[in-house]
Order: C-alpha cells, then sequence, then structure tokens
C-alpha cells in the first residue's frame, strides 16, 4: 500500500463525518460535498508523516474551508431580499416510531440552521466544532485567529444565541404526525380559526425561492399573520405529502427525484413554531427523498 493509498483510506474514513461537519457549517449538502473534497486535496498537499491526529486534523481543515466559503458566501448575499433557508435533507415519512425518533435525535433542525446563518463564521465554527463535535478551543483557536480564551467566548456567544432563539422540537413522531395532519385539514379546508389553534403565537413563515425569484419575501411573523399567508399558498398544501425535513415531519410537492418544494415545519409541543418552504432549485435539485 503506498501512502496515497494510507491517506486515501483514512480519509474515507471520516468522510461521514467530515460531511456531517461542513453540513452544520454552511447550511447546504452541495457545499458541505464541495468542502470535503477540497480537504481531500489539502490533505494530498500535505506531508502526513507530522500529522499526529489525522482525524483532527482533517476536522480543523475542513472547518477553515467552510470558514472561507462562509465569509465569501455572505458577500455575495449582501443584496438578498429576504430570508436564505438551508439546503433541506430530506427522507421519507413512512417509518415505525422509534426509527423517526431515532432521525430527529441525529440531525441538525431548520431552525437550528437558519439561527447559525445569522452567526458570524468564527462564531458557528468556534460553536459547531466545540459543542457539537467536541473539539477543543486550543484546535479551534488558530483557525479563527484567536487564543483559545477568545475562541472560548466565540462558542459561549454562539451557544446564547443558539438558547435564546431555538426551542427544544417536540420528539415524539406521533405527536408531530398529529400536529401535521391537523394543519393540512385546517389549510386545506381554509379554516382560519383552526389554523390559530395549530399555530404557535410567535410563529414564523419563511419563503426562499432564490436570491432573483419574487416570490422569495422577508419573514411573516405571528399567528394570525402566517395563518393567511397559509390559507394563501394553500396549493402548497394540498399537493404536499408528508415527509421528514432535517428530523422533523414536513412536506415535499413534487416528484421525490425532482421536487417543486419542499416544506420545514418547526413543532415544539403540539405548535408549529416555524414554517419554512424552499422552493429555489439550486437546493431542490438533489433534495429527493431516500
Amino acid at each position: 500500500m503506498t501512502d496515497r493509498d494510507v491517506l486515501a483510506e483514512v480519509f474515507d474514513q471520516n468522510r461521514t463525518h467530515l460531511q456531517a461537519v461542513a453540513y452544520r457549517m454552511l447550511g447546504s449538502q452541495t457545499e458541505a460535498e464541495d468542502a470535503v473534497q477540497e480537504t481531500w486535496m489539502r490533505l494530498m498537499g500535505t506531508d502526513a508523516a507530522v500529522v499526529n491526529n489525522l482525524t483532527g486534523w482533517l476536522t480543523t481543515v475542513v472547518g477553515r474551508v467552510c470558514v472561507d466559503m462562509l465569509r465569501a458566501r455572505r458577500a455575495r448575499r449582501e443584496d438578498l431580499s429576504g430570508p436564505w433557508l438551508p439546503e433541506p435533507v430530506v427522507r421519507a415519512a413512512e417509518m415505525t416510531e422509534p426509527e423517526g425518533a431515532a432521525l430527529l435525535a441525529d440531525s441538525v433542525s431548520m431552525a437550528l440552521l437558519v439561527v447559525l446563518e445569522t452567526l458570524s463564521p468564527a462564531e458557528r465554527l468556534s460553536f459547531v466544532l466545540h459543542d457539537m463535535f467536541d473539539v477543543p478551543f486550543e484546535e479551534i483557536a488558530p483557525i479563527v485567529a484567536k487564543s483559545p480564551a477568545a475562541a472560548r467566548q466565540l462558542a459561549s456567544r454562539a451557544r446564547r444565541r443558539v438558547r435564546g432563539s431555538v426551542r427544544e422540537p417536540e420528539p415524539d413522531p406521533a405527536t408531530q404526525r398529529s400536529v401535521v395532519n391537523a394543519f393540512l385539514a385546517a389549510s386545506r379546508n381554509g379554516d382560519f380559526d383552526a389554523l390559530l389553534t395549530i399555530l404557535d403565537p410567535d410563529v414564523v413563515f419563511r419563503i426562499d425561492a432564490g436570491d432573483r425569484s419574487p416570490l422569495t419575501q422577508p419573514p411573516v411573523v405571528g399567528a394570525r399573520q402566517v395563518a393567511r399567508a397559509v390559507i394563501e399558498h394553500a396549493r402548497f398544501t394540498r399537493l404536499g405529502r408528508p415527509v421528514i425535513v432535517n428530523g422533523s415531519l414536513g412536506l415535499m410537492v413534487g416528484p421525490s427525484d425532482a421536487p417543486a418544494g419542499v416544506a420545514g415545519l418547526t413543532i415544539v409541543g403540539d405548535r408549529i413554531t416555524a414554517i419554512d418552504v424552499i422552493t429555489d432549485p439550486a437546493k431542490l435539485g438533489r433534495g429527493h427523498v431516500n
């Protein structure tokens, strides 16, 4: 076995881990794959003999690549008129309740990814690597060009933002399904009062149809305003079918291999706290049901 073969084997063993890190950093499966590929290229240009911990090295390198991508993306999106939503991870809804609960536990929610997008690249990196993947601040510090204490502060600031914005999603698949069924019935019937009983008072409705689409609009906030928006977009709920979106029950319109739209529903208790509709073709081209 050549040194390159050994590196390739180690890299393949860590690919799933690196993809998970990159997706949490970027909120895009496509961009995450690009970041993982760039990490591979950097590995090929490195003398592996001087690397004591290849898994740690790969993790920090993919983090550094993601920070560069986030900064470039932020500069491109300065004039975006509406919300930017993550590229959804979609799975079939036909699974047992234990399987659904396990999938939720292993997923990163749409609500969390939306909040992570509001962080600075350095805050996001510090939080994701430390809080989600247990990377020590001593290893995070060089990536963000800070001291370990400063990296700790970045993660702490991000953690406060997350805790103040993201409520714990409902873990029970049966409860999720009950809420979604009631939501579909109310929206398809245009029942405004029934929608109010399902929507959280501070519910948020967002649409991401792409940077240049007139359908992309500022978020709608509040149960009454969102109920009106849901009824206005009733075509989506009439045609939508349940799927699992980032670990929670949501909706998909169109064929599984080429959906026209995906809606992530954030459910807390027996209320919907966020509705995130993604119709941007660039984010749905590979968002098929697995």
